[in-house]
């Protein structure tokens, strides 16, 4: 019951949080100290490029969703990525029709050239992913692009689950595009 006579104890909050600690102001410059994160065993104070480009394309070979991140070049991974679509229908095909309930959705890397890494992943629907990936890049392993995959799919469900997405038509999304913003660039 409530009693008029509280304590000074009871009327302040018993748990009170305290705020995080913030990293020190160097006094001379009165900037914050840009600390660097250890990504891969090595410290990297740049902007990390995790994909280049990232397609979806439907059933019937038209795209469904193209984003890259230098637009400069966007119709050079328009070209690699249906330049892949060749590999992915010949990885699909190799696996067979007695194989097919039990294949694996992510087919792995699906060519390299000079500049760029090309990976591949296949849904049960036969929508088609693509990532392209900057060469250079070499932290990046494939458990991770497994995973880049695995957020991708779930993210195409979820856009394929809106009751106002008419199935075929392009993915204009913005969880959607801020998914594959967020996995484009990453900073660290």
């Amino acid at each position: 019951m409530f009693s008029p006579h509280r304590s000074a104890r009871t009327t302040s909050a018993p748990f009170q949080r305290k705020s995080p600690s913030r990293p020190k102001i160097n006094p001379q410059n009165k900037r914050r100290r840009r600390t660097s994160r250890v990504v891969g065993g090595a410290a990297c104070r740049h902007r990390l490029n995790m994909a280049v480009c990232v397609a979806v394309i439907a059933k019937e070979n038209y795209p469904l969703y193209i984003r890259s991140v230098p637009s400069q070049s966007e119709l050079k991974f328009h070209y690699t990525v249906h330049t892949s679509l060749d590999v992915v229908e010949e990885k699909i095909s190799t696996v067979g029709k007695a194989m097919a309930e039990q294949r694996e959705l992510y087919l792995g890397l699906l060519y390299p050239t000079e500049d760029y890494k090309v990976y591949g992943y296949v849904t049960n629907s036969k929508v088609k992913f693509v990532i392209v990936v900057d060469s250079s890049n070499t932290s990046l392993r494939d458990n991770e692009i497994r995973s880049m995959f695995r957020k991708l799919h779930n993210s195409f469900t979820d856009v394929m689950c809106n009751p106002f997405y008419n199935p075929g038509d392009p993915i204009q999304s913005r969880a959607f595009d801020g998914m594959v913003s967020a996995m484009m660039v990453q900073s660290s």
